[in-house]
């Protein structure tokens, strides 16, 4: 009994680890602080590496956030001797993972992750045999020399790296070099954009030449006027800083120019961009927005799509959905995406939306009121769903605590049979409990960051529930690792 007691006692652990992983990066929440959210996430880190080392690796294969992915592969890569203790077939999983998510991650994060490393001094062969052979597999290292200068530099100098790239389409053997240590030697280079940069000194034509947040700097030191200059750089701008930019723009001539697809975007940044509109824009603009929005549920529930039956949904747009100054409307972003995510998983024409506001139109929802949880979870229930899925903070207060009641009613005396799956989603971690806040103990809890991973979420949920141990927890990381590697590995393991 004592064993099968611990053994739920470490799922949890795990869990809560997860859990924050996926909704925390660090910054100020709702309810809050930034300091608060750093000390809590920094615990678990350590705890869950040092007793579940084994785990805390396999995080990487789920969906947690990049910020935690990146503090994941540090923890790794600085603690060679914890690794070792594992056994060589688990150390050579670790690797392949570290590897598989570098791979993912934006670069920016991971030469940031080079400069952590080296302020830790951590400079061992395993680590220096990841990062080399992530350099290796970078497309065109003269670009990254050119928008990520410090941050090679600081890979080449610390970790000994040779700066060429396995594609071929790298500078030409010493120009890197130069072009980083030795700016000034060379007249001119072979590779384009680093003779671009060369020539943006002095050159007003060679700015449009570079990556947009490069030339953004040179634009400003030869005083070209904005929009100008947002018009004629628009064919190099990635589709972030298209979408960035159109608001700036507006309708005009250049506005036009770095109109990006919206059909194309992520599903949660394309329901925070909507957000991110006036009301009389998403009126004005509703058949564009809607298609967009639609087309990315779509695609992020892929072969799921109408195979969840029928599907009712509590949707929390109170004022505390409007997140902080650090993540605005992130968690009125995600219950937007989560709607339309939602309505394409239900089977047509079986998909019910309870917003806490009352709302019926979700395009023009915005963060208000108080969060009457209960009552609008009575309303789901009546609809009689096959699934039941709650997006919100979890601070139910008008009144308090009443969803949670509804929920232990529902599950203790009106539906035993489980015949109604209940699962509730929170897009903010509390740091007071090193966890997301929970509705009822009877309802499995997951934290959810972006919308697009409710269903991979909806399914690690059922380990919250406190009846599945470990061990079973261990099987489904073990084939979400399996599946992980055969999908994204590009390296091989350490």
């Amino acid at each position: 009994m004592t064993e099968i007691y611990s053994d739920l006692i470490a799922a949890e652990d795990v869990l809560l680890f997860v859990n924050a992983a996926v909704t925390s990066t660090g910054q100020r929440e709702f309810r809050s602080d930034a300091s608060r959210q750093r000390l809590s996430l920094d615990f678990l880190h350590e705890y869950v590496r040092v007793n579940y080392r084994t785990v805390y690796a396999a995080s990487l294969a789920l969906d947690i956030n990049d910020h935690n992915a990146a503090r994941v592969v540090e923890q790794l890569l600085r603690t060679p001797g914890e690794a070792a203790e594992t056994g060589p077939d688990q150390k050579r999983t670790e690797g392949r993972l570290i590897a598989a998510r570098l791979a993912m991650l934006p670069p920016q994060r991971v030469y940031r992750l080079f400069r952590a490393l080296r302020a830790a001094k951590v400079s061992n062969r395993r680590t220096r045999a990841i990062l080399r052979d992530w350099l290796a597999d970078r497309p065109d290292l003269g670009h990254d020399a050119v928008k990520y200068r410090h941050g090679l530099k600081t890979a080449a100098r610390h970790f000994h790296l040779p700066l060429t790239t396995a594609t071929g389409t790298g500078p030409a053997t010493g120009e890197l070099g130069d072009f980083l240590f030795e700016p000034g030697v060379r007249p001119r280079y072979e590779h384009g954009l680093l003779d671009a940069y060369r020539r943006a000194h002095y050159e007003q034509g060679a700015i449009y030449e570079l990556p947009f947040t490069v030339a953004e700097g040179f634009a400003a030191k030869h005083g070209v006027r904005r929009t100008a200059f947002v018009e004629r750089i628009a064919p190099r701008m990635t589709r972030l800083e298209r979408l960035r930019t159109q608001r700036e723009s507006g309708a005009d001539a250049a506005g036009a120019a770095v109109r990006t697809d919206l059909a194309v975007m992520p599903l949660t940044r394309l329901a925070l961009y909507t957000l991110s509109l006036t009301i009389d824009e998403r009126v004005g603009r509703r058949a564009e927005l809607t298609g967009a929005l639609r087309t990315a549920a779509r695609r992020a529930a892929g072969r799921y799509a109408g195979t969840w039956g029928r599907v009712a949904a509590v949707l929390d747009d109170s004022y505390s959905s409007s997140g902080s100054g650090e993540k605005r409307r992130r968690p009125l972003g995600v219950a937007l995406g989560g709607h339309f995510l939602l309505e394409a998983l239900a089977a047509p024409g079986a998909y019910g939306a309870y917003w806490t506001s009352g709302r019926t139109d979700p395009l023009l929802v915005r963060p208000y009121g108080p969060t009457p949880l209960g009552t609008r979870v009575v309303d789901a229930l009546e609809y009689a769903p096959d699934r039941l899925v709650i997006v919100s903070d979890g601070w139910d207060n008008a009144p308090p605590g009443l969803a949670g009641e509804v929920l232990r009613v529902w599950r203790t005396r009106l539906d035993r049979e489980r015949r109604t799956a209940i699962v509730h989603l929170n897009p903010v971690y509390d740091a007071e409990v090193f966890d997301v806040r929970r509705l009822a103990a009877s309802v499995p809890t997951a934290g959810i960051r972006d919308a697009e991973d409710l269903p991979a979420l909806v399914e690690i949920a059922q380990f919250a529930e406190g009846r599945t141990g470990l061990a079973e927890l261990q099987a489904y990381l073990d084939r979400r690792i399996e599946n992980f590697l055969r999908t994204h590995e590009g390296g091989g393991g350490r």
